[in-house]
């Protein structure tokens, strides 16, 4: 699958297109083809001056003459090297017949300049050309530069895998942080709405000053909640204040029926956590167990470390008689939740929920275990 983001005119091109172009991307390319070249020129001296050595040429007496050989065919090199760069984006066929192309052309190049240092180093004897010699220069001439190409074309290839693997990676990151920004604000409306029911009902009632409290409650709970980062995670000590902030509010509204306990020991207090991930919930107890209720509810927050894993529990009570037996089901909360958790820790987190005998709903989250 190709990622493609627009341009200014309204045309597409590749992520990898766009990072390729930066000018990192060039510059780690150049200096890696610079020492690949050293290396493979390094190598062709040490490989003619051990050959020649067994032949029966001094590799110290001929190493002038190698040097200024070798600097020739780096210079070449650097020849092929611009051509084949210019190709860079042609398919593999037509690399690999280009880099042949480029090959032959060079290897009669290369050999008759042999041939000239050949002849200035035993200078003022004239020596005859062999084209026997000569065709052997070319063949081995040819390979060489063939091989470079070869390796340039690799060089190239790795690097443009390697970066389009970050690429790949950036945008998945990207996606990825915008599927949890979606999904955290998600939290804030399914909250407002109702945390504002909760307040109409006390105004129904008639309690203004009871109204008037959870208005500014509320004020400082969405002002705390909306300058979260929902790429940040936060301690669970800070999300359980947060919590009880929000159960300070509603227990505005069901005073006559509703109590919480939080219990969370203070090194347990230390993981992290991801922002308002007990937020739905919570909400979900108030709703579905104390606002459905007559009778006293009670709402439980439990929060274990548990073999290297963070075992938050959520329980409310549930009125006897309700006819409610079993979950009803993943509201949007309780999906939402589920589906941070899932696009957050993968397999390693999990959000389980289920009645318990003593008519209680309970909602586990299991996290995996870190501090800051």
């Amino acid at each position: 699958m190709t990622i493609v983001a627009p341009t200014a005119a309204g045309s597409v091109s590749t992520i990898h297109d766009v990072a390729a172009s930066s000018p990192g991307f060039w510059n780690e390319l150049g200096g890696a083809t610079l020492k690949l070249a050293a290396l493979f020129w390094l190598s062709v001296l040490i490989t003619d001056s051990i050959l020649w050595g067994v032949a029966g040429t001094d590799p110290v007496e001929s190493a002038i003459g190698k040097l200024v050989l070798n600097s020739f065919g780096a210079l070449l090199t650097i020849v092929v090297t611009a051509l084949l760069f210019r190709f860079r984006r042609a398919n593999l066929l037509t690399k690999a017949v280009l880099a042949f192309a480029f090959s032959l052309i060079a290897a009669p190049v290369y050999g008759l300049f042999d041939y000239a240092v050949h002849q200035w180093w035993v200078w003022p004897v004239m020596l005859e050309f062999s084209m026997t010699n000569f065709g052997y220069t070319l063949v081995s001439s040819a390979a060489m530069f063939f091989g470079w190409s070869c390796l340039y074309v690799s060089l190239i290839y790795s690097f443009e895998v390697r970066d389009r693997e970050r690429s790949l990676a950036a945008a998945r990151e990207e996606a990825l942080a915008a599927q949890m920004r979606a999904l955290r604000y998600q939290v804030n409306p399914h909250f407002l709405f109702n945390t504002l029911n909760s307040i109409a009902g006390l105004m129904e009632e008639g309690a203004t000053a009871r109204a008037e409290r959870m208005v500014l409650s509320l004020s400082t709970f969405l002002r705390t909640t909306l300058a979260l980062d929902p790429m940040h995670d936060v301690t669970l000590a800070d999300e359980l204040t947060l919590q009880e902030d929000y159960l300070d509010i509603e227990t505005e509204r069901f005073s006559d029926r509703m109590s919480y306990a939080i219990d969370a020991p203070d090194d347990v207090r230390r993981a992290l956590v991801p922002t308002l991930i007990l937020q739905p919930l919570i909400e979900n107890a108030v709703k579905h167990g104390v606002g459905r209720s007559s009778e006293p509810i009670g709402i439980r927050i439990v929060a274990r470390r548990d073999a290297g894993r963070l075992s938050i529990l959520v329980e409310n009570d549930v009125q006897r008689g309700d006819g409610v037996l079993a979950p009803e089901g993943f509201g949007i909360g309780l999906r939402n939740v589920a589906d941070r958790i899932r696009t957050r820790f993968g397999s390693e987190g999990s959000l389980m929920t289920t009645m318990s005998d003593g008519d209680a709903f309970l909602a586990r989250v299991e996290l995996p275990w870190r501090t800051a």
